[in-house]
């Protein structure tokens, strides 16, 4: 019988959330914020890890329940602790592939002079700040696919779409990307 009235609490706080009700979202945190942080804390070793993660997965939680992603509001555990392990991953992900420089990216080959290293150092601020005037899904998918290189499978994981809505997400950020980056270009 208890068991029941989880699953009616859980199903509530699931419509509740679709519905925009803040306290369901603050409920929803507070129900679950431990077992997560410890799951985070667990795979991290790390409590400001943790937290960031506790965060960014009760962040992603709200946004799916809001588009309605979740088929079955019983199953609203194992759905949020599968966000968390995905999180958890792209963390563990993120900082493997995080190196510190050491300096030696600055020296300059012997044939190269000064002034093609400064268009390079100009071109490459020109890419960031092109970047940065992209809409955030075409951004992510950039960044997703060029600099992190991840697979297809992930890519519409991470940004939530179907994969073969993919080849649309990419060619309209590549030509976004290169009409703001013309653009800079001429200013």
């Amino acid at each position: 019988m208890e068991r029941d009235a989880t699953i009616l609490l859980d199903t509530d706080l699931v419509a509740n959330v679709r519905g925009g009700d803040s306290r369901a979202e603050t409920a929803l945190y507070e129900k679950y914020s431990a077992r997560i942080y410890f799951l985070a804390l667990s795979e991290t070793q790390s409590p400001d890890n943790a937290e960031d993660i506790r965060a960014e997965t009760f962040l992603r939680v709200i946004q799916a329940l809001r588009q309605d992603k979740l088929r079955s509001p019983e199953s609203l555990p194992s759905f949020i602790v599968g966000i968390a392990l995905n999180v958890i991953r792209e963390h563990s992900r993120t900082k493997s592939r995080t190196e510190q420089l050491d300096g030696s990216e600055l020296d300059l080959p012997t044939d190269q002079s000064l002034e093609s290293s400064f268009i390079d150092a100009e071109t490459r601020q020109a890419i960031r700040l092109a970047a940065t005037k992209l809409k955030p899904r075409e951004r992510d998918f950039l960044r997703l696919y060029y600099f992190e290189e991840l697979s297809k499978e992930e890519i519409a994981r991470t940004l939530n779409v179907k994969e073969e809505r993919l080849r649309l997400i990419k060619s309209r950020a590549l030509k976004s990307f290169a009409k703001i980056y013309r653009r800079l270009q001429k200013s």
